[in-house]
């Protein structure tokens, strides 16, 4: 069945995460999240409060990234950025694996690191989102990853930052729902920049999308439909 405009604009999170971004500019995206409906505004744990007032009673929620971009700072630290942006208003979390101690194959680590911030998450009554960065990872890793979020169940597990040499691509998010248990969805980001790429995503089985091109996929998806 077809998304309505309304459903289709809410899967977005309306994306600014460059560093040189400036009030300004977070004000600009903030609008737009309202004005279209979008699900949050995704930016860096810096600005989470004044975004929060920016949005005020609109229902569009901040979404803070954690870790970002690396994912290589400690477990500690990455708590302490993820229960302070949840006490800034943050209503939702993305942060970033440590892509290093997948690749020495130490799963234990990031299993005691998906625990700790999904545990911080809940006791904040926020969404929690993990970023996997599949362009350095194999098959292998990405279903490694899936199993463990099996296990310690955040909410979404997330394709990229976007930051890295490749984005998002439809088989890693079709892999990812393949191997993940049912109750964890799974967030496209990264190069997703026309609704023919979104639509793709969808399809492939992400149920939400992180994008900086938010507004122009909204209007053609809405053309689309009328």
């Amino acid at each position: 069945m077809k998304k309505t405009v309304k459903e289709f604009n809410y899967i977005f999170d309306h994306t600014l995460l460059k560093p040189p971004a400036t009030e300004a500019d977070l004000k600009v995206i903030c609008e737009e999240a309202m004005r279209y409906g979008f699900h949050t505004v995704a930016i860096n744990t810096a600005p989470v409060k004044a975004c929060v007032e920016m949005l005020g009673d609109s229902g569009v929620k901040v979404d803070a990234a954690v870790g970002f971009p690396l994912g290589i700072t400690t477990i500690a630290c990455k708590v302490f950025e993820t229960e302070d942006a949840i006490a800034n208003g943050a209503g939702e979390i993305d942060y970033v694996v440590n892509v290093g101690k997948v690749k020495e194959g130490n799963f234990a680590y990031i299993e005691d690191e998906m625990k700790q911030i999904v545990a911080a998450c809940r006791r904040g009554g926020v969404i929690c989102k993990v970023i996997f960065e599949n362009c350095y990872l194999t098959d292998d890793e990405k279903i490694a990853l899936c199993e463990i979020a099996s296990r310690v169940k955040p909410d979404f597990i997330k394709t990229s930052t976007g930051f890295g040499p490749t984005s998002a691509t439809v088989e890693d998010v079709r892999l990812m729902r393949k191997h993940v248990s049912a109750d964890v969805k799974v967030k496209a980001a990264g190069g997703v920049r026309d609704l023919e790429t979104c639509l793709a995503m969808l399809e492939a089985g992400a149920e939400r999308v992180g994008c900086s091109c938010s507004v122009a996929i909204a209007e053609a998806y809405k053309k689309s439909v009328e």
